[in-house]
This record gives C-alpha cells, sequence and structure tokens, in this order.
C-alpha cells in the first residue's frame, strides 16, 4: 500500500486549483482542505457585520478583533460528496463564493493576524498527512515539507470565461469585464502583499492547464502522485 504524502496545490484565482484538488483528494481517498474558503469566511463575517464597509475600506484593528468570535468548519455533504464551509455553525458555502466577497478577500488576507490564525489551523490538518490543500501559500508556508507541490496557472482569457460561467451558473448578473477586473485585481494583491504572497515554490511543478479537461489534470496529478508515495 502506498505511503499517504501532502499534496499542496497553489495558484491564480480561477485556474481550476479547487477543482483539482477534490477530484484528487476523492480518488486518493485524502482529506481535502480548501484554504481559500476560510479567508473568504473570514470576509462574510466581515461584511455582514459592516467591518468592511461599501467603499471596500475596513479598519485592521476591528478585523482583528473580530477573528477571537470567529470560528470556520467544514463539513462532509453527502448529498454532494464533498466538504461545505461552515462559519460559526452556519453552512455559508454558496454565500462566500459570490463576487461581493470575491472583490474583499484579497485585501483581508493580507492581514498578518488573519493569516497566522488560519495557517496555524492549516498545519495542524496536515500533520497526519493524506492532505491535498489549495490556496496560495500553501506549498511555500503551510506545507513547505510538502511530498507534491503543483503550481497551477492558465490564461486570463480562460480564467475569466470559467469564473463567469460559474457566477452566471448561480444567478448572478454581472458584466464580463467586472470579473476580468476583479480577477487581475486579485493577481496583483495576491502577488504583492507582504504577509506570504503568492508565489511558485522552488520545488513546485508547474501545470497550465489552459487547454486541458479536468480528466487530463487529475491524470497528470495522479502521475506525479504514484512518483511521490
Amino acid at each position: 500500500m502506498a505511503k499517504k504524502i501532502n499534496i499542496a496545490i497553489d495558484g491564480f484565482s480561477s485556474c481550476g486549483k479547487s477543482t483539482l484538488a477534490k477530484a484528487l483528494a476523492k480518488d486518493l481517498k485524502y482529506i481535502y482542505v480548501d484554504s481559500g474558503a476560510m479567508y473568504r469566511a473570514v470576509t462574510l463575517y466581515c461584511l455582514r457585520n459592516n467591518i468592511i464597509h461599501e467603499d471596500q475600506t475596513f479598519d485592521t484593528k476591528e478585523v482583528v478583533e473580530a477573528l477571537k468570535k470567529i470560528n470556520v468548519s467544514f463539513n462532509y455533504n453527502r448529498t454532494v460528496g464533498d466538504s461545505d464551509t461552515y462559519l460559526n455553525g452556519e453552512r455559508v458555502e454558496d454565500d462566500i463564493r459570490t463576487l461581493y466577497v470575491s472583490q474583499n478577500v484579497s485585501a483581508i488576507s493580507k492581514i498578518k493576524e488573519v493569516r497566522e490564525k488560519l495557517v496555524t489551523f492549516q498545519k495542524q490538518l496536515g500533520k497526519k498527512k493524506g492532505v491535498v490543500m489549495d490556496g496560495r501559500d500553501i506549498g511555500t508556508v503551510v506545507f513547505p515539507e510538502a511530498q507534491l507541490k503543483i503550481f497551477m496557472t492558465a490564461s486570463i482569457d480562460e480564467r475569466v470565461r470559467r469564473r463567469f460561467s460559474e457566477l452566471k451558473a448561480k444567478g448572478h448578473n454581472l458584466e464580463e469585464s467586472a470579473v476580468r477586473e476583479n480577477l487581475i485585481s486579485r493577481d496583483l494583491q495576491d502577488s504583492t502583499r507582504k504577509i506570504n504572497p503568492l508565489r511558485q515554490a522552488d520545488d513546485a511543478i508547474v501545470l497550465d492547464n489552459t487547454d486541458l479537461t479536468h480528466s487530463q489534470q487529475l491524470a497528470q496529478a495522479k502521475s506525479w502522485v504514484d512518483s511521490r508515495s
């Protein structure tokens, strides 16, 4: 029986990190952790409690203070065969995926205390191995010793198309230009923030999935797993 490993998947927004991570975890019977959902849940709490204002400004001290009242957890949803994100006991899986949250999450993710709290939790989840976690600093900060690190990317046009289609399917009425603007802005914020910026780990394998199907991506990732377990 192959030994279990930890798998870190990093990359830009809407490049298919979660889709691949979920499929890989399911195939390997590993635990899947969506680190981005944690930051989205914190952002949602701040939006609901008017800590983030309509002009997207906020007082960092208020966000840090709010962390004491925030608990993020994951519960397995048997109906869909996937884990749902919960904020203080409430299922918020759909709420955290809105463009409104997307427009604010990068700024909240920059806060040192927010990252420290969530990274500590993420590290604990990987102690027993057998975890697939996706995000922006998994291979560089959360699991620097991960046996397999994948850095995913795709063209901006393809990423916009995917994100726009996803939001439209969920009933969100918005312009494609707004999605493009949001992705470009998040790329810049994620890559230039001072605390744990998005970057490719030195030992990560690049997976450009612009022209790859889901099955092709999974097959490639599984071959990398086989070579390390």
